[in-house]
């Protein structure tokens, strides 16, 4: 059984989707109408931005996902039984999947990008990524430094690779203290919020006003959603899943686990980059990887 998997954040590069939207028409055509819903021009950041552009969160967002979708819109889903995206991927994967049209997932992943950006600068936060720790660990460790200020697993990503979020102070304490609880390597992130925590709180409030005013429908395939790490078609589930996804960890490696419990055994990452596929094979190493990021990748998929 064939699986999409679509990046998240971190994935985005300079010149990203240039080449696709210079190679194939439809995807020219994708990219064009993004630029007129947005009202501004995406491309023009994509093709022309710098590394300092697409790091800004409410450009990096909608860059993923345009750049996913524009393959994925390539490609087709002949054979493809279920998705999951990584926190911004989710989208993609809901796109994919028929429960979130195009014009209102491009404007629905813009306004939440502008939304976490706006959380991080008025209530600033920080991340971390701790390596070579066991979850029960990690969790041993966050009580320990709470004592600093909020702070909470923002990402599991694969066994021994978790993200951690929270205040600054929190955050720091849980890097110095890590060696002590095991960690092979603590390392601070450079994010401009404090993602997957109750720092995004007002964000949540302002998502999901705004996704009151989007249709969301039954997902044709099951999506692996973040929050619960189970797949999910229905729409109401959909809705509070989006909802609960910016506060709450991101459940990959569970994700992935049960979607290879569900029958998955080759998994295709559409968009920019190959993080996904590094972080599946840490999982679960019985599995295929693949991926599809540019033009030659996606005229190597359609002639397979």
């Amino acid at each position: 059984m064939k699986a999409f998997v679509f990046p998240g954040q971190g994935s985005q590069y300079c010149g990203m989707g240039r080449d696709i939207f210079e190679a194939f028409p439809a995807a020219e055509e994708l990219m064009k109408k993004a630029d007129a819903i947005l009202g501004f021009s995406m491309t023009g950041i994509m093709f022309k931005g710098s590394e300092e552009d697409l790091r800004q969160t409410r450009y990096t967002q909608p860059a993923i996902f345009l750049h996913s979708m524009a393959i994925a819109s390539l490609i087709g889903n002949d054979g493809i039984a279920m998705a999951a995206g990584h926190s911004l991927g989710e989208y993609s994967a809901l796109c994919f999947a028929g429960a979130i049209s195009f014009e209102d997932a491009i404007r629905i992943v813009a306004r939440r990008g502008e939304l976490m950006q706006k959380a991080g600068e008025e209530n600033p936060g920080s991340m971390a990524a701790l390596i070579g720790m066991q979850d029960c660990s990690v969790e041993a460790l966050l009580t320990e430094a709470s004592l600093s200020g909020t702070v909470q697993a923002a990402n599991f990503n694969s066994p021994g690779q978790v993200v951690i979020s929270g205040d600054i102070a929190a955050v720091r304490k849980a890097v110095e203290l890590a060696p002590s609880h095991g960690a092979r390597m603590a390392k601070e992130l450079v994010v401009s919020g404090a993602f997957h925590s109750p720092l995004m709180k007002p964000a949540e409030q302002e998502l999901a006003e705004a996704l009151e005013h989007v249709d969301i429908h039954d997902a044709k395939i099951p999506v692996c959603m973040n929050a619960v790490a189970v797949p999910v078609t229905s729409a109401p589930e959909i809705r509070k899943n989006l909802i609960r996804q910016l506060t709450s960890p991101v459940l990959w490696t569970q994700s992935i686990e049960a979607m290879v419990k569900n029958g998955v055994t080759d998994f295709i990452e559409v968009g920019p980059q190959k993080v996904l596929q590094g972080l599946i094979k840490r999982i679960d190493k019985s599995v295929t990887t693949a991926g599809v990021d540019t033009a030659d990748d996606v005229s190597r998929h359609i002639t397979v």
